[in-house]
């Protein structure tokens, strides 16, 4: 089935470049999941939402902005409904795209969901088919449904290619988003064929593919090192692994994780920080090493850590909420954890995230809260829009001043218009 328009395009603008604070990629243009831009603390249905915009069906992906435009994905025709999922047959999997001022959506491509992907049951019910955040290169949107392939756009909306990188499901389903080096669109596909995998942005051809993603939900990360190279960073079952980005070659591994991880990384000053696993672990490992660097490179390894959400190191302190709600807080220069707390935060799936000095959490049922981004853990907001009662797993996205954030019902644009 060709991919169709939806909607017609009307009076887009600024299409032909991104500005330099846009939001390109999950968790951030640098994927750290840091910005020092400030956004607003309190909303609520009544105060400081610019807009909110119904969307055409649920996701656990977040938005990406790029100038004028939103970019959003979801999936529709199956599996909105837990008593009434309707066939699978009719599964399809959305990109959008949405006028930023608005919020009006200004167009829909669709492609249709593999056979192979799972039924509505079981640990699909909780994120669904869409967990992937999209990417950008100011000129292009990339989109990964597992299963269901890797498909491109223009930001008017043309399909530019659609590409298979493995037909294996899960019952976790999947959830790394792709990411963006040069030339180069690298996807973790795990899940998908136990690769990590390089296709070329233009015309989504493999470039390389390397059988060393095992078990690992995560999204690869581009780290500098000390010396100032490149290196591609992912955490997979029971190792941390360093790659050159342009050819898939291993340099590094390191002992890490012992069980699979969900997880992405972060990293700063060239050391890379993990947590995951259901038994909890953390661990810090300095790039820029060869071969086994277990023994040479790793700093330390704790055990806490998360088995959904991922972390953000904001100052000495790396912080994270775990999917319980546990909130914990590790001061990486003393290895130490300082903070491990229980909250009110309740389930969460989305990721933490750092503006303006602030933390910000969202749970999937129980609202959103803002912490200050110390080991004391002092809230200062709980923010309920009591409006909308579907599942909020999606992390959220910082760009001009203003947050936005989705649920499985509504894309938000909140603080001032």
């Amino acid at each position: 089935m060709t991919p169709r328009f939806l909607a017609v395009v009307v009076c887009l603008v600024a299409v032909n470049g991104s500005f330099a604070e846009d939001w390109l990629r999950f968790r951030g243009t640098d994927g750290t999941g840091v910005t020092d831009t400030a956004a607003p603390i309190e909303w609520s249905d009544e105060s400081n939402i610019a807009w909110k915009s119904a969307l055409p069906g649920p996701g656990a992906s977040s938005p990406i902005v790029v100038g004028s435009q939103i970019f959003l994905t979801c999936y529709s025709g199956y599996g909105s409904n837990v008593e009434e999922p309707g066939e699978r047959s009719q599964l399809e999997c959305e990109t959008m795209c949405l006028d930023r001022t608005s919020g009006e959506i200004l167009w829909r491509q669709a492609i249709p969901a593999a056979d192979a992907e799972r039924n509505y049951e079981g640990f699909i019910q909780q994120h669904g088919y869409s967990s992937a955040t999209p990417c950008s290169d100011g000129e292009h949107v990339y989109a990964f449904f597992g299963s269901s392939g890797v498909v491109a756009y223009d930001l008017l909306g043309q399909q530019l290619w659609h590409v298979s990188v493995g037909t294996k499901t899960h019952g976790f389903g999947s959830g790394a988003s792709p990411i963006l080096h040069g030339d180069l669109l690298i996807v973790n596909a795990s899940i998908e064929s136990g690769r990590l995998i390089a296709l070329n942005k233009q015309t989504g051809v493999e470039v390389w593919s390397v059988e060393e993603a095992k078990r690992c939900w995560g999204t690869p990360l581009i780290v500098q090192t000390e010396s100032g190279d490149e290196e591609l960073v992912l955490n997979v079952d029971s190792q941390m692994k360093g790659f050159d980005p342009e050819t898939g070659e291993v340099l590094w591994t390191c002992e890490a994780i012992p069980d699979y991880v969900c997880p992405s990384v972060v990293a700063r000053n060239g050391i890379v920080y993990g947590i995951g696993g259901r038994k909890s672990h953390c661990v810090a490992v300095k790039t820029g090493g060869r071969g086994d660097v277990t023994e040479t490179h790793r700093l330390f390894d704790l055990e806490v850590g998360s088995n959904v959400p991922s972390p953000v190191l904001v100052g000495n302190n790396l912080f994270w909420v775990n999917q319980g709600g546990q909130f914990f807080c590790v001061d990486v220069e003393k290895a130490e954890l300082v903070t491990r707390e229980r909250t009110k935060v309740g389930k969460t799936y989305a990721s933490m995230m750092s503006a303006g000095g602030k933390l910000y959490v969202v749970s999937r049922q129980d609202g959103a809260f803002v912490f200050e981004a110390s080991p004391e853990l002092t809230q200062v907001a709980h923010n309920v829009i009591e409006s909308d009662d579907s599942i909020f797993n999606g992390t959220p996205v910082f760009h001009g001043g203003q947050l936005f954030l989705r649920s499985d019902q509504f894309l938000y644009c909140i603080g001032e218009k």
